[in-house]
């Protein structure tokens, strides 16, 4: 068979693809201080300027490697939620995918360090404030259709049981890293007590 070829776009897209795929384990290994972009690009096998030819710097590189960790976290959450079961068996799954899924020590690490950057980084600081913003809009739609659904309500607004929900998974994240015998159950009783069965109209 002919040899298809590839477009330079395609192109670019695999080495964006690559420099992230190593960047990952940079980061997760030796934290955002520690790697550089000169030892991205070698152990990608590519230039130092193939790695500007998709990033600004490393922050950007950073922001892609935290994109790509969220969004696989976030659809693993959502196939939770998706489950056709009671909310009862929906939150002890959500119970039990936070024990895996919150609190790695070297995800948890890098996210820290990062956050600190935007203390002296505009861009970093408002980049992060997006992605916390979309989060937090996601949680709040998952909630909404999953009380809906159950025939329940919130007992506070939506929007601030979202906040609250992704707070208290940072939080618990943070201390789970450093203490693996967190008891993560207290997801399940934080949300028993902020929703309550629907109000006759």
């Amino acid at each position: 068979m002919p040899e298809t070829k590839v477009s330079r776009a395609e192109r670019q897209q695999q080495t964006r693809e690559r420099l992230i795929e190593v960047a990952t384990t940079m980061f997760l290994d030796v934290g955002y201080s520690g790697t550089s972009l000169d030892k991205v690009a070698l152990e990608a096998g590519f230039s130092k300027g193939a790695v500007y030819s998709n990033f600004a710097g490393k922050e950007e590189l950073c922001m892609a490697v935290l994109d790509v960790i969220h969004a696989e976290k976030i659809r693993l959450v959502q196939s939770v939620f998706a489950e056709e079961t009671s909310i009862e068996q929906r939150v002890k799954s959500f119970v039990e995918w936070s024990r895996s899924g919150l609190g790695e020590p070297r995800w948890t690490s890098l996210e820290v360090e990062f956050a600190a950057v935007a203390r002296h980084n505009p861009w970093v600081a408002s980049e992060l404030v997006k992605r916390h913003r979309e989060v937090r809009r996601l949680i709040a739609q998952l909630i909404e259709v999953t009380v809906a659904e159950s025939g329940l309500e919130t007992t506070i607004p939506i929007e601030s049981v979202a906040t609250a929900l992704l707070a208290l998974g940072a939080g618990l994240g943070g201390l789970r890293a450093l203490d693996p015998r967190i008891d993560m159950d207290v997801f399940g009783v934080i949300l028993a007590g902020l929703v309550r069965t629907r109000r006759d109209e």
